[in-house]
């Protein structure tokens, strides 16, 4: 029995999902993954897997070349006769159902790993697009077993008539390997306050930074650290130059992109992500957590999924910079409370977040007679 995997990066194939990949290898399944060209696309080759590149717009609003994208990916799903597709992200989901739709292909799974933009913004453009983009996602979705992180995406869903709840499953994240992301003492002072994510507005890097000045002009000593890369071709995206003059300026320390996260964690005292954004659930704080790092996170979407407030970090507004340093300082100035935290964060991600959990959950939406 044959399964294809799609995702609009190999970075994200390879990082979050090559787990599940082997999974179903061991389960007897001939495993496709599919994405566009990239650096971790020979990588999943040398884990082993068949990979196809497919170039694929993430943002592309051409209605002609978007038709073309979905007869090519058409061409691809009958070369490769799978015969159960599991889709992520937006475009990988409309597309992709479409497409195996179109050759009949009975067992798609199409896992929404957050709302994004297009659910978060209210104002005319968003709404007017939502309203376009609805209709297909009813098509796309209907027949299909359909994946959310959290609950509140799955309500949002379900109110808007995209999905019923009976075709729908809560699967919390992507899931971390606790053996590698495992507990680990802290390192030695000054004390680090980390945020790895990718460089965008919406991740509250601005909010982080404008802590990081509030509790250092109290004459508390720190180092504040941004770990992740800036995205030109994404609007949200800070620019480069922007980090660079924070650093320069002394406010953080900008390290860029890292691929060994478990070793960055480590490095770190306490773990920040001030987002904004609709997330399904961020996977840094899974890593975090599952290090015995307290967090200091947004009361948002996804983001209180793994944080409960009081218990392994904090939940603070959006967008208040203010009460974000309040928080971080009460971590700074209480060792014992950073401890209590992070023993918690990892029970919880053992318990819950695991990757031995999540795909034991997703695989129960596989046909199990593939042996």
């Amino acid at each position: 029995m044959k399964a294809l995997l799609f995702a609009n990066t190999d970075w994200y194939l390879y990082n979050f999902r090559l787990s599940l990949a082997k999974a179903l290898q061991e389960q007897g399944f001939d495993v496709v993954l599919l994405s566009p060209p990239g650096k971790y696309g020979p990588m999943m080759v040398d884990s082993g897997f068949t990979w196809i590149q497919f170039p694929l717009s993430r943002r592309g609003m051409n209605p002609f070349y978007e038709i073309l994208t979905i007869l090519r990916l058409v061409k691809i799903y009958q070369s490769i006769k799978p015969d159960i597709v599991h889709h992520f992200t937006i475009k990988c989901i409309l597309y992709g159902s479409a497409a195996a739709k179109i050759i009949r292909i009975k067992k798609i799974i199409n896992a929404v790993t957050g709302l994004g933009y297009l659910f978060m913004e209210n104002n005319i453009k968003t709404a007017l697009l939502r309203q376009i983009v609805n209709p297909f996602y009813r098509l796309a979705l209907v027949n299909t077993w359909v994946i959310f992180q959290n609950p509140d995406d799955q309500e949002k869903f379900i109110k808007n008539k995209l999905v019923d709840k009976v075709h729908s499953r809560i699967i919390r994240g992507s899931g971390v390997d606790v053996s590698e992301f495992h507990c680990h003492m802290e390192p030695p002072e000054p004390l680090v306050v980390l945020l790895a994510s990718r460089m965008l507005w919406s991740k509250g890097i601005a909010d982080f930074v404008e802590a990081a000045r509030f509790i250092r002009d109290g004459g508390v000593q720190a180092r504040f650290v941004l770990v992740g890369d800036s995205y030109p071709d994404n609007p949200d995206s800070i620019p480069g130059q922007q980090l660079l003059d924070w650093q320069q300026a002394g406010a953080v320390e900008w390290w860029g992109w890292h691929d060994d996260m478990a070793e960055i964690m480590q490095k770190c005292h306490i773990f920040c992500l001030p987002s904004s954004y609709r997330e399904g659930v961020p996977r840094a704080l899974i890593e975090a957590a599952a290090t015995c790092r307290p967090i200091v996170t947004t009361d948002v979407t996804g983001c209180r999924e793994i944080v409960k407030d009081g218990l392994n970090g904090f939940l603070v507004p959006p967008k208040n910079p203010q009460a974000l340093a309040d928080r971080i300082l009460d971590l700074i100035q209480n060792p014992q409370l950073r401890s209590k935290m992070g023993k918690i964060g990892r029970e919880l991600v053992i318990r819950e977040y695991s990757d031995q959990q999540v795909i034991s959950e997703t695989l129960q939406l596989y046909p199990q007679n593939s042996l």
